[in-house]
């Protein structure tokens, strides 16, 4: 769908049930609350198919108008998602807000505090042809030198078919020769569960619910596995990206809306404690890796709470004893930077699951 747009309504939808993003069904800035009403509660395996919309175009410093922004770019409105339009116009968000447009909750029957709820992801469709990649506001790995003046740099785009592929291209120089391109890789950057809170949390830092943790690694066939804090999980899923790089280093990711669908599972504690150990916050899931997180302001704390989170992983897993699983995870595991750009910067390790296939589960 190199050329094409899936409007509200229109195109396939792969769930059992569909979320929109109509300006009633999201929280704009903001991640749900225990007090959060759920926009639909579905049975653990059941799939849901969210219509996600991205942040950029819609923003107060892009004139929060998205005809006229992409316009810009020589989009027709005929290309410029509905939902996002309505979003601009009639969505709530506060001065000191995020950024993220995110679903209301999601609650699933019979999660309770201390289980775990995993969401595969099973299908990431572009919705438009064309993204944003955005570096704004002082920040980003750069902040102080990149973007140069106080204005945000806003860099559009495209999408493109190669050898049955999509594809992301950029100029070289703005409106000048030569493109470069690069494959996509669509995921969500936030999938999250609701706070034992009331009060919502800001949409930019990610924590243990989740929420805006920006793993490239999670895209269609991966799992995130989340340990529940209020009775129904309450899953939200936001902030679309076609490809993103270790690091996202720049600010933001190739931002763009996906039609995104997971199935969603529930794990109960004690098996989630044979297979996870004391989960702290997120676990990714891939065929070849499992995927240890650490979170903190501080990016050598985050990774060293991602080294422990793989040691508790590994011996909850396969009872390998403590200092055999440090040095197997010096040995062999890469330690990946997921982001440095959401105020709690992010690791996340890579552990071979085929490393374990002779070793019985603990």
């Amino acid at each position: 769908m190199p050329h094409g747009v899936l409007q509200p309504g229109v195109g396939p939808v792969l769930g059992d049930h569909l979320v929109s993003s109509a300006p009633g069904e999201v929280l704009w800035g903001r991640l749900p609350a225990r007090d959060d009403a759920p926009v639909l509660t579905v049975a653990p395996g059941a799939t849901v198919t969210f219509d996600t919309v991205s942040h950029e175009g819609v923003l107060d410093d892009q004139g929060r108008d998205p005809v006229a922004f992409f316009g810009r770019h020589g989009v027709p409105r005929e290309l410029v998602l509905d939902d996002a339009v309505a979003i601009a116009r009639s969505a709530e968000r506060g001065r000191t807000d995020g950024p993220h447009v995110v679903s209301r909750p999601v609650a699933v029957e019979g999660a309770e505090p201390g289980d775990v709820v995993s969401m595969t992801l099973l299908e990431a469709l572009p919705r438009v042809p064309y993204g944003i990649i955005s570096n704004r506001h002082g920040r980003g790995a750069l902040h102080g030198e990149l973007p140069r003046g106080q204005l945000a740099v806003s860099v559009f785009a495209d999408v493109v078919e190669q050898d049955g592929e999509l594809h992301g291209r950029l100029p070289v120089v703005e409106g000048g020769p030569g493109l470069i391109t690069f494959p996509l890789r669509p995921f969500a950057g936030i999938v999250g569960v609701t706070v034992a809170d009331s009060a919502r949390p800001h949409s930019v830092p990610p924590g243990a619910h989740g929420g805006n943790i920006d793993i490239a690694l999670l895209t269609v066939g991966s799992t995130l596995h989340l340990p529940v804090q209020v009775p129904g999980a309450g899953v939200y899923v936001g902030d679309p990206h076609f490809a993103q790089g270790d690091g996202e280093v720049a600010l933001t990711a190739m931002e763009a809306s996906l039609r995104a669908t997971y199935r969603i599972d529930v794990v109960p504690r004690a098996r989630a404690l044979q297979e996870f150990g004391e989960l702290a916050g997120p676990l990714g899931e891939t065929t070849e890796f499992l995927v240890p997180t650490g979170l903190d302001a501080d990016l050598d704390e985050a990774l060293r709470t991602c080294v422990r989170q793989a040691i508790v992983l590994l011996r909850a897993r396969w009872g390998v004893d403590e200092h055999i699983a440090y040095a197997y995870l010096s040995a062999t595991t890469d330690f990946r930077i997921s982001q440095v750009v959401d105020l709690v910067c992010g690791v996340h390790a890579t552990v071979r699951k085929a490393d374990f296939a002779a070793v019985p589960r603990g």
